[in-house]
């Protein structure tokens, strides 16, 4: 795979805009009502890199960062600090944060995910790049350890537990997680003397699938 296990400076990702989104086809029938379907189970983030530079280091690390990765080659991980948690943007990582499936006494491998609800409905998402060290597994209610009873691929998201939960017993997940992103452009143009009049490069960053 054509990805990178390395984090964009997460200090120049703080002060960068972006977030979901998805491609709706929209048909406007004769009769005025729409039909609407999507080709995408799940949303792509977008996200624009430029804004996060206040300072000519900081372009330097850009550039050196888009080099390494060769620009659109490589995918890297990104921080959304907007959404980069199981559970509330304040609150502490915690095991209960998520149902991540139920067992059946057979089962030991699960995917993490993050599930986005709103009145009677809900979006679940795959997380495919934990943060290390981060994640947190409960069983029936009763929390797991890392090294003892469970591992977890930080390149997948994977969790493999040492021993099957029985029938109708909750796997949750607490964690924190970063985006698998690449450079939307094969360019980046910086001049200095626009940076320090106060205009910033435009780097747009996409998510990828993986």
């Amino acid at each position: 795979m054509q990805f990178h296990e390395v984090r964009f400076p997460a200090s120049l990702s703080f002060g960068s805009v972006g977030g979901p989104e998805r491609r709706t086809d929209i048909v406007a029938l004769a009769n005025g009502f729409e039909e609407r379907n999507t080709p995408w189970a799940h949303s792509r983030r977008r996200y624009d890199a430029g804004l996060g530079m206040r300072s000519l280091d900081d372009v330097a690390t850009l550039i050196a960062f888009f080099e390494a990765r060769r620009g659109q080659m490589f995918g890297f991980r990104w921080k959304d600090w907007s959404d980069f948690k199981s559970g509330g943007a304040r609150a502490d990582v915690a095991f209960e944060d998520q149902p991540i499936g139920m067992g059946d006494g057979d089962t030991r491998v699960f995917q993490l995910a993050k599930t986005y609800r709103s009145g009677g409905f809900t979006y679940t998402r795959p997380v495919t790049k934990p943060v290390t060290g981060t994640v947190q597994i409960g069983v029936a209610q009763d929390q797991l350890f890392e090294g003892a009873d469970f591992d977890v691929d930080p390149a997948t998201g994977l969790v493999t537990l040492y021993e099957a939960p029985g029938e109708d017993q909750a796997v949750s997940a607490g964690f924190e997680f970063d985006v698998p992103v690449r450079f939307d452009t094969d360019r980046i143009q910086t001049s200095v003397a626009s940076f320090q009049a106060g205009d910033v490069p435009n780097v747009p960053v996409v998510e990828v699938r993986v």
